[in-house]
């Protein structure tokens, strides 16, 4: 009971400080849920969105995705990730996927524990990218769009539990 407790307050304190970065303006934390990987912490998801996502509609509404890093990592080797994930989702051709991949290498610095990258989804146009609060990029194309967030948000994606927690589908894991 008392880890939950510290765990909600967490998570109550780090949604108050967010809604100072400037992407993050004006939207609700909507779900969130931390990425594991072989029981290593990875980085803690938060969606946000003006208004309440439904699971089946999300990619119709705009939306922001924070992630945040618990440990450090190699920019390069997030947009290569990335890139797998979204190929998950659909077939594209190896002249998109090295279009893409640079565009995300751009996108993606370095980062180290405590950084934010914050990507936000524009249905049918685009996704900007923010580094600790700062824009990063922008990539005006929709299907890029579309796969990066759903990367999380698809009904393919890899970790069906986080796409629940982001979704507000299940509660956050303990």
């Amino acid at each position: 009971m008392q880890r939950r407790t510290a765990l909600a307050s967490f998570g109550l304190a780090f949604a108050a400080g967010a809604r100072s970065a400037p992407e993050l303006a004006g939207l609700q934390l909507r779900g969130q849920g931390r990425f594991r990987y072989f029981g290593l912490s990875i980085y803690d998801a938060r969606l946000w969105s003006a208004e309440p996502v439904e699971a089946a509609r999300w990619a119709e509404q705009p939306l922001t995705l924070e992630l945040q890093y618990a440990r450090s990592l190699v920019g390069r080797e997030i947009a290569k990730r990335s890139l797998a994930e979204m190929r998950r989702q659909a077939d594209i051709a190896d002249a998109q996927a090295q279009a893409w991949l640079a565009e995300m290498e751009a996108a993606f610095p370095d980062v180290k524990a405590g950084d934010r990258i914050s990507g936000q989804y524009e249905p049918g146009a685009a996704a900007g990218f923010f580094f600790n609060g700062q824009p990063r990029r922008r990539i005006a194309d929709a299907r890029f769009a579309r796969l990066f967030f759903g990367i999380w948000l698809a009904p393919q994606t890899s970790e069906p539990a986080l796409r629940e927690q982001l979704l507000g589908t299940r509660a956050a894991a303990r």
